[in-house]
């Protein structure tokens, strides 16, 4: 897999965004992972994927229906030691929390949620007597900077254990979470994932380029999602083993299958892309963006597959290149 995504990267000019989202896998009910989805219906569990601006899936975890997706969106970014390595990680309103906000501003990650009915969300004002002539019903408080300045080096001491991979930012957040509302450690990473959230949302709503850019990533994971369910066509989708280990290999072995499929798309429209400029066709970088690694329609699923071991293929190294002239019209 590794391999896949460091041939991969060799391809294109975008890599420092990830998308993040889950997708509901059919399991059998009586298992350590098996929850009733409400909003999707029937038994299963979430196959959390970080898929690359660059299409390709980075990280794949396994979680239950039930929990907030956001508690492991930083643990993707944390866990993948590709040559990708992005360092915004975009979601949708499942990928955000106060918390969350805060953990990532203090690891150095750009959080770039989507969110649902944001307006409901409290804005905070840096201080009382901060007044905003035209989005004043935005904010509903005033920022704690003396709890925020009070736990400060206890959220460092947070931080560098994260850092020092003593502990997962899945781990902390649901021990965070599970602590009572009193707790003055989880209210500290509360109020400034609240100021964090804030400065986001006020350049979320007012920059037009920053929500396109933040809709085209999250788009792709979503894409990302159906090209998944038209490989995985064996036993109708559905993951039989109940031990949790297989199921977390099952869903590895798709991201393999998937990134296989998606270099090889990628090696055949780079080399279509390379006839067709050798022909003194005109492509520029804006044609290359409106293409994607997801078409299946000449993928043949079914049926005899002949390998012809006497036809070596061009290196990938040349195949996957574009011709450099496309990235400067």
């Amino acid at each position: 897999m590794l391999s896949i995504v460091s041939v991969y990267h060799q391809s294109g000019v975008r890599e420092k965004k990830v998308a993040a989202d889950g997708s509901k896998f059919e399991i059998y009910e009586n298992n350590l992972h098996s929850e009733y989805h409400i909003r999707y219906g029937g038994y299963g569990g979430i196959a959390y994927h970080h898929v690359s601006d660059k299409y390709i899936a980075l990280f794949t975890h396994f979680i239950t229906c039930g929990v907030w997706e956001a508690v492991y969106i930083l643990d993707g970014l944390l866990k993948n030691v590709s040559d990708i390595q992005p360092n915004t990680v975009c979601g949708d309103t499942q990928g955000q929390s106060a918390p969350v906000f805060a953990l990532s501003y203090l690891l150095g990650i750009k959080l770039m949620p989507r969110i649902r009915n944001w307006k409901d969300l409290s804005f905070l004002r840096p201080t009382e007597d901060a007044q905003y002539q035209y989005i004043e019903p935005l904010f509903k408080g005033t920022v704690n900077w003396h709890l925020i300045k009070t736990h400060w080096f206890d959220m460092m001491r947070v931080v560098l254990s994260i850092k020092a991979g003593k502990v997962m930012p899945s781990t902390l957040l649901r021990k965070l979470s599970s602590y009572s509302k009193k707790n003055r450690l989880y209210q500290a990473f509360c109020e400034l994932g609240k100021v964090v959230r804030t400065m986001f949302l006020l350049e979320y709503i007012s920059n037009m380029k920053m929500r396109r850019e933040i809709n085209a990533v999250t788009n792709i994971v979503e894409k990302y999602h159906h090209f998944l369910d038209w490989i995985f066509f064996g036993k109708e989708g559905a993951i039989t083993d109940n031990d949790p280990i297989e199921q977390e290999k099952r869903l590895k072995y798709l991201d393999l299958v998937a990134s296989s499929l998606i270099l090889q798309n990628t090696v055949d429209i780079s080399l279509a892309i390379q006839t067709l400029t050798a022909r003194g066709e005109i492509i520029n970088h804006r044609d290359i963006e409106a293409l994607s690694p997801y078409p299946t329609r000449h993928l043949k699923r079914y049926g005899d597959f002949i390998v012809n071991l006497n036809n070596i293929p061009q290196p990938l190294e040349t195949a996957i290149n574009l011709p450099p002239e496309i990235f400067e019209t």
